[in-house]
């Protein structure tokens, strides 16, 4: 263990701060920057660090505090998310003014109501999908630009518009995907929609006739399967390995099929929800399969924005000679926040002109404010800048989660843990002496919400679950992983075999009730 001191003036008739840190190399695994968070947070609650007081530069306090500055910055942003510190442009970082009531992690349980004694919590923890923390959404950002669109569109420009999309907004998508995703596209092949959700109800209603066959990864994202059985499309179910989709199986279905097979609905760059990548042999074998029997590849770009490790993989669609026979699918909402909706379609522009018909008569147009305001700040970088920033923490995170569920004596002999090369979330497999539904129900009871993946299956059951880790906090992925062990000793014998060697810790119990 090392320690350092901070000492700055905080103002002409203040005292100065002295901020005493010593980084503690036996924290049960907690990383430098999570232990650099919580320290700084404590000197908020203490009243040393007021709201508004500004904090010095990164460099200034990695250098002082004897950290790497990479542990400063990843302290400083995890801060910015949870409310503690409010990042300013230009010039710097300071103590928000308005802070948080109370960290979740120390939160009291809500009873049930009218239940006399009942320590049942409602969940105060969810093991989502994947999705981004809302915490860390540039809003001032956004209502700025939104505030110039109106100003820039003016009366005359809020009228109608074109339903595929703000024209401005096309053409900036068409020249950042081709940028970020090697795509060789033009204005007129982008189809701007209210997110990827309906970017696939608009090609089901499209592309399908009644009596089509429509492929689909099993297990995978079974809104997307509806929307193409609500165009009348029969869906067939293609496994998933390690390797992503299965093609041969793929193909020896198809074989039976005499011809009426439409589409392949595919999420192969973090495949939804076991987050495997499509191999580049399978890559190669679908793109032949396609033109060989003529069906058109539906490409979901899911989560392209957040890969950690390595070089992220191209598109299917970026080796296309040209748009026809791929369709290309992404979202911005994961960038942004799942409430901002705005998705597009990228295909041939035969195509994109038959979805805006449809997206017409369904939708007429999207949010013309919104629209052109994302368009300035990507044309401007901000955009690309607030994906970098979040991609830091979100995999400061994922590490974070990784050595929890790694560490806990509970879950890692009963866990396959394997960290998601990108995506927001862990495919997590337990053995076979789990009963993930009993597991689910012993969790909830705890305060902890976590869906079995047999919801992404179109039958039976799988010993798995996908854990969202991108909308918790080191600490609060600490306090649902303690939880989540408690609630496995309850409910698998082997598991309780353990509990001497791990109780529960006390901010759990608390929560708990």
């Amino acid at each position: 263990m090392g320690g350092s001191r901070f000492e700055m003036a905080m103002g002409p008739d203040a005292r100065p701060w002295r901020f005493d840190f010593a980084v503690a190399d036996d924290a049960g695994g907690t990383p430098r920057h999570v232990q650099l968070a919580r320290a700084l947070v404590r000197e908020i609650q203490r009243g040393r660090l007021a709201p508004g007081a500004r904090l010095p530069g990164s460099r200034t306090l990695a250098a002082s505090l004897k950290l790497n500055r990479k542990v400063v910055v990843a302290a400083l942003d995890e801060l910015v998310a949870q409310g503690w510190l409010e990042a300013l442009p230009a010039r710097g970082t300071q103590v928000a003014q308005s802070l948080p009531a109370m960290p979740v992690a120390d939160a009291q349980p809500v009873r049930a109501r009218g239940a006399r004694g009942s320590t049942t919590n409602a969940v105060r923890f969810t093991l989502n999908d994947g999705i981004p923390d809302a915490r860390l959404a540039p809003l001032d950002v956004i209502a700025r630009a939104q505030r110039r669109a109106l100003t820039t569109l003016g009366r005359s420009g809020l009228g109608y518009s074109d339903p595929a999309g703000d024209p401005v907004l096309r053409e900036v998508l068409a020249h950042f995907v081709n940028q970020a995703r090697g795509l060789a596209c033009k204005p007129e092949h982008v189809l701007v929609t209210r997110g990827s959700q309906m970017a696939l109800s608009l090609l089901a209603l499209t592309l399908v006739e009644r009596g089509d066959v429509v492929a689909v990864e099993n297990p995978g994202y079974v809104p997307g399967w509806r929307a193409f059985e609500f165009a009348g499309a029969s869906i067939l179910h293609v496994p998933v390995d390690a390797q992503g989709l299965v093609v041969d199986v793929l193909e020896a279905k198809a074989k039976r099929l005499a011809g009426r097979l439409k589409a392949v609905y595919v999420t192969p760059h973090h495949q939804y929800p076991t987050t495997v990548p499509l191999s580049p042999e399978r890559r190669m074998q679908l793109r032949a399969l396609a033109e060989k029997l003529g069906f058109t590849i539906i490409e979901d770009d899911y989560d392209y924005e957040y890969h950690f490790d390595g070089t992220p993989l191209l598109p299917l669609s970026a080796a296309a000679s040209s748009r026809r026979g791929t369709v290309y699918v992404a979202s911005l909402s994961k960038l942004i926040a799942p409430a901002v909706r705005l998705g597009y379609i990228v295909a041939d522009s035969a195509l994109t002109a038959r979805a805006s018909a449809v997206r017409e008569i369904l939708d007429r147009q999207g949010d013309i404010v919104l629209e052109r305001a994302i368009a300035e700040l990507i044309e401007d970088g901000e955009l690309q800048r607030h994906a970098r920033r979040a991609r830091q923490i979100y995999r400061e995170r994922r590490d974070v989660m990784l050595t929890l569920l790694r560490s806990d004596p509970r879950l890692r002999s009963m866990l396959e843990v394997r960290p998601p090369a990108g995506g927001l979330a862990f495919w997590l497999s337990a053995s076979e002496t789990v009963d993930i539904r009993a597991w689910a129900q012993a969790a909830a009871a705890r305060g902890v919400g976590l869906t079995p993946g047999s919801a992404h299956l179109a039958s039976g059951n799988v010993r798995a679950f996908r854990a969202g880790f991108a909308s918790l906090t080191p600490d609060e992925l600490a306090v649902v992983v303690d939880l989540l062990g408690a609630s496995l000793e309850e409910t698998t014998p082997t598991a309780t075999d353990r509990k001497s060697s791990h109780a529960p810790s006390r901010r759990s119990r608390r929560l708990a009730g």
